[in-house]
């Protein structure tokens, strides 16, 4: 089994502080090491390497033949290419995505616009658009302040990240939320116990 960590969170967990998506995207991914004592982990931090927004270069770049591009566009290319290759290597997703004003940070924006590529990644056909990232099993880690779950606060992140994971194939997707983070000490609590207990049903039912 091999694993990316996607962590898109602005602040860093360091002794248990900081970044509560970050922290459990990690503890999920010690559950599933723990059940597969041979899985390799990658581990890619959008915060402290960002990736580049998708600007005018960029699309530029893209959409210039490959034998056409010069060195800038080429370096362009690559590193989006990087991206797409990394993800593709990898049989587990683990994805921490706090909810930063409704939404998923624009750090994860920005790897996302990266890896969705047509005719590498998606494909339109004669009968609608297909993924081509399948076979991969990805986890969602979520955080936020106030409590969103099943609300329409909350289609920026889960429906979302749903919707663009399936888009790209990928549509073996579970979530664990922290809600109400910003709600007191005893939100923050139930928060915390919730998550973890969801972190041994997901280990637990990992059969790759």
């Amino acid at each position: 089994m091999k694993i990316l960590q996607i962590n898109s969170s602005a602040r860093r967990a360091h002794n248990g502080q900081g970044s509560f998506s970050t922290r459990f995207a990690t503890e999920l991914v010690d559950a599933l090491k723990s059940r597969h004592a041979a899985a390799q982990l990658t581990v890619r931090d959008l915060t402290t390497a960002p990736h580049p927004a998708l600007d005018e270069a960029a699309l530029g770049a893209l959409f210039t033949p490959a034998d056409q591009r010069s060195a800038e566009q080429a370096a362009i290319v690559a590193k989006n290419d990087a991206l797409i290759e990394e993800l593709l290597a990898h049989d587990v997703i683990v994805v921490g995505a706090p909810m930063i004003n409704f939404g998923v940070p624009a750090q994860l924006k920005n790897w996302i616009d990266a890896v969705a590529r047509a005719g590498v990644t998606f494909r339109y056909t004669a009968t609608g658009p297909e993924g081509l990232v399948q076979g991969k099993k990805v986890y969602v880690v979520s955080s936020r302040g106030g409590k969103h779950l099943g609300q329409p606060t909350d289609q920026g992140v889960t429906q979302y990240l749903r919707t663009v994971f399936g888009f790209l194939g990928m549509t073996d997707v579970e979530f664990v939320y922290l809600e109400g983070l910003s709600m007191g000490a005893d939100a923050e609590a139930a928060a915390v116990s919730g998550a973890r207990e969801r972190i041994v049903e997901l280990a637990g039912a990992v059969t790759l």
